[in-house]
């Protein structure tokens, strides 16, 4: 049956050569169903016969992608980006998709007053797609070069631990929980939003992050003081798997806007919910913990990411400035006694 009836629209349903095709034409006239039909029919020739590139769009695309993509834990962060990204690709053909056509897109995001690292974000997902369309599943000839945007990875916002209670007066309770657990264990949002109660340890006081949870490809051993402990305490009954939830349900990212509108009421600019992370960093360094002490304790992989805290402590340089003023101390007296 290559087309049939469900309710008022047609349904194609082609098979060639071991393979088969079903899906809505989006037709109530049967003439129109009948010319995709044959459209798709010559194609599958081609693609047999010729040994030409199947014509497959956006649509398809995004729909193999998240099939092949159950196991990513920022899956839904792609599908957001699709989301946002269904007004502008939603039906294009993948060989239409040119360069022009993406800076184009990017244009659009960046006019929105996003930052560069979000623009590059959604960028670096449809140059992924494309990517697998062309190498994987041999859907393109040639995938288009995507530019990137440059972001500056050297900025380091913290707020004072008076700001911070303003602006927990002003968050709804489960983001208040939120944002006390980050500024007093540094986890980035997606290892606290996907915090599952088998990851803590009571006797111990400790948090795991398994490997594949966390962004260096690391296991991270999260030491909990007294006030983070409280705060675990506190999520205790509310969901049975995960940590962290909002009306019986997981809560998938902290960044809302109930949060952006609360950093308005406290008179808080330019901040992001990543920033915490750099706060409880930026406290840390200026309490004397070492930077090798918080490369482990914020499971850094690389030690210069943690060398942006440097500059707020100069403790950790302390005792090398003593020895030189010592050992020229010790040169003027022996001078003196020669």
């Amino acid at each position: 049956m290559a087309l049939y009836k469900r309710g008022n629209t047609w349904w194609i349903d082609i098979g060639f050569k071991g393979s088969r095709i079903q899906k809505s034409t989006g037709a109530t006239n049967k003439i129109d169903a009948q010319r995709l039909h044959d459209q798709i029919k010559a194609e599958q020739w081609k693609v047999s016969k010729l040994k030409e590139k199947p014509t497959k769009d956006w649509n398809d695309a995004v729909v193999r992608w998240c099939a092949e993509s159950q196991h990513k834990r920022t899956l839904h962060c792609d599908q957001s980006n699709f989301r946002w990204l269904d007004t502008y690709l939603n039906g294009e053909v993948l060989k239409k998709i040119s360069r022009e056509r993406i800076e184009q897109i990017a244009l659009i995001k960046e006019g929105e007053g996003v930052s560069p690292a979000t623009v590059n974000r959604m960028l670096a997902l449809v140059r992924a797609v494309l990517r697998k369309a062309e190498r994987e599943w041999e859907w393109l000839g040639r995938a288009p070069i995507v530019r990137m945007r440059k972001e500056n990875n050297k900025r380091i916002r913290w707020i004072t631990s008076e700001e911070t209670e303003r602006l927990k007066n002003e968050l709804p309770e489960h983001l208040a929980d939120a944002m006390e657990f980050a500024l007093h264990t540094g986890l980035r949002e997606s290892n606290i939003s996907s915090l599952e109660w088998s990851q803590i340890d009571f006797n111990r006081c400790h948090a795991f992050i398994p490997a594949h949870k966390s962004k260096s490809g690391l296991a991270i051993a999260v030491p909990l003081n007294s006030k983070g402990m409280e705060v675990i305490q506190k999520q205790i009954g509310k969901h049975p798997t995960f940590v962290f939830s909002y009306i019986g349900k997981p809560i998938r990212w902290f960044n809302t806007r109930a949060w952006r509108k609360a950093l308005v009421r406290a008179g808080i600019k330019d901040f992001k919910w990543h920033d915490l992370r750099h706060t409880w960093a930026s406290w840390h360094v200026q309490s004397g913990t070492s930077l090798h002490e918080l490369q482990q304790l914020g499971g850094w992989a690389s030690f210069e990411m943690v060398l942006r805290y440097a500059h707020l402590s100069s403790a950790h340089l302390k005792d090398a400035a003593e020895k030189m003023y010592v050992t020229k101390t010790l040169q003027s007296i022996v001078e003196v006694r020669v």
